[in-house]
């Protein structure tokens, strides 16, 4: 039997670069939310440069999400309280929630005097 004196690093590398894409493709796909959006088309929105702070959603089911956790409007309001009135919040609305449910979550970030707010919306292309 033939004895090897060096590994064959190769197929190792070949290996792992499949493995380095399917994690990038996975990541990327992560990155854009698991929260299914329709959002409204707006003719003069502006890029938003700086997505720091909280994320808020609501979905098409009227269900809310804070920073892609779901709550209710109770749970929103307690995590609301903590933050400081300087924390930026993105909130993300899809087009068919109805206005009281909007008015709903702008209420309780009136009440907790978080008024640093981007409302994020589909510019035209």
């Amino acid at each position: 039997m033939k004895r090897f004196d060096q590994v064959n690093v190769i197929p190792f590398i070949d290996i792992m670069l499949v493995l380095l894409a399917i994690v990038l493709t996975t990541a990327t796909f992560i990155y854009q939310g698991k929260i299914s959006l329709d959002l409204p088309e707006a003719e003069h929105a502006e890029t938003l440069s700086d997505l720091d702070g909280v994320e808020i959603a609501i979905d098409a089911q009227q269900q809310i999400f804070f920073n892609q956790a779901a709550v209710d409007a109770e749970a929103l309001g307690r995590e609301l309280a903590l933050l400081t009135a300087q924390t930026p919040v993105v909130l993300y609305v899809d087009k068919s929630v109805p206005f009281d449910r909007f008015v709903t979550v702008i209420d309780l970030l009136k009440a907790n005097k978080l008024e640093k707010l981007s409302i994020v919306a589909r510019g035209n292309r």
